[in-house]
């Protein structure tokens, strides 16, 4: 087969890949595939777009509102509960906190999931994906998940998960959840252009604000515990990898910057061992099983706290 066709059906494969997750081929390039993550590039360079479409409060607000509530998502369910199983909760609720994970354009929960065990099976060592040690700051912090070694998902990491459906259609298509998100905030912004002019809003504003840089502030957030929390911080454990304890990181992340904590012991819903240490993630499951909405949520051990060295 000559090189051209070669090429021409990688291109329609990279393609592919915007729309259908199940495309990619199990394979161990490392190089990073930049039509496939154009995409990526795009969105960063749509926040540019804020100089033509302006500022106005109530974007501002959609933005950080969203921010939240991704975030809350990502950290409590894609991290503490698809992850590390740190506590239950009813198939309604994993559903809906999976869609709003997905909302965060870091891929479907079973992707995360299976990529993060991964992760605390090889921390820190050649075969973990995004250790600065090995990769440096820049491939730890956003090179490695643009490769196709890292597209496809493994799902003998994730067999608890894979059981349901509904998560491997939000695995596969894992791209229709952000669209809509999009769309709706588009919407959202021309109908308040219309019934309420004097917001100072409209369909791009809303757009830009609330999708592009919301999301973009999101995961560059989220990364920092790849990139910076195994290299800046504290260590009140000692384990295998370079996990580190940062306050500015756990309060950027709702807790998650608690990082050698969870290293020590990830089974744990709360990574904020000591009460000073604030984790938001924890008062909002906490919150959420006063309420019902979860329950078993998993402490922290006398004996890991015996262990610690403050």
């Amino acid at each position: 087969m000559s090189k051209p066709i070669v090429k021409a059906r990688s291109a329609l494969r990279s393609v592919r890949l915007w729309l259908d997750a199940s495309a990619a081929p199990d394979s161990d390039d490392d190089r990073i595939d930049w039509l496939r993550a154009l995409p990526f590039v795009l969105m960063h360079l749509a926040c540019l777009a804020v100089f033509w479409v302006g500022v106005s409060p109530v974007a501002v607000l959609a933005a950080v509102a969203l921010y939240a509530i991704r975030m809350f998502a990502l950290t409590g369910f894609y991290h503490r509960y698809f992850s590390h199983r740190s506590f239950r909760t009813s198939r309604a609720v994993q559903f809906l906190f999976a869609v709003i994970g997905a909302a965060c354009v870091q891929r479907g929960p079973l992707w995360w999931a299976a990529h993060h065990r991964n992760h605390h099976r090889h921390a820190d060592t050649p075969r973990d994906p995004h250790s600065p040690r090995q990769h440096g700051f820049l491939w730890s912090h956003m090179g490695w998940f643009l490769t196709p070694r890292a597209f496809r998902t493994d799902l003998a990491r994730v067999p608890d998960w894979a059981a349901f459906p509904e998560l491997r259609w939000l695995d596969r298509f894992d791209t229709v959840v952000p669209v809509l998100l999009a769309a709706g905030l588009y919407g959202l912004g021309a109908w308040l252009q219309r019934v309420a002019p004097g917001l100072g809003t409209d369909g791009p504003q809303m757009l830009v604000w609330g999708f592009f840089i919301s999301t973009v502030a999101l995961f560059h957030a989220t990364v920092t515990i790849n990139s910076l929390a195994h290299r800046f911080g504290s260590r009140r454990f000692d384990t295998r990898d370079d996990s580190r304890n940062n306050l500015w990181l756990a309060l950027l992340t709702f807790g998650e910057g608690w990082h050698n904590n969870h290293h020590f012991f990830p089974g744990s819903a709360r990574q904020g061992f000591r009460w000073w240490e604030p984790d938001l993630t924890w008062y909002l499951l906490r919150a959420m099983a006063a309420l019902g909405l979860v329950r078993d949520l998993k402490p922290v051990p006398a004996w890991v706290l015996d262990r610690a060295k403050d």
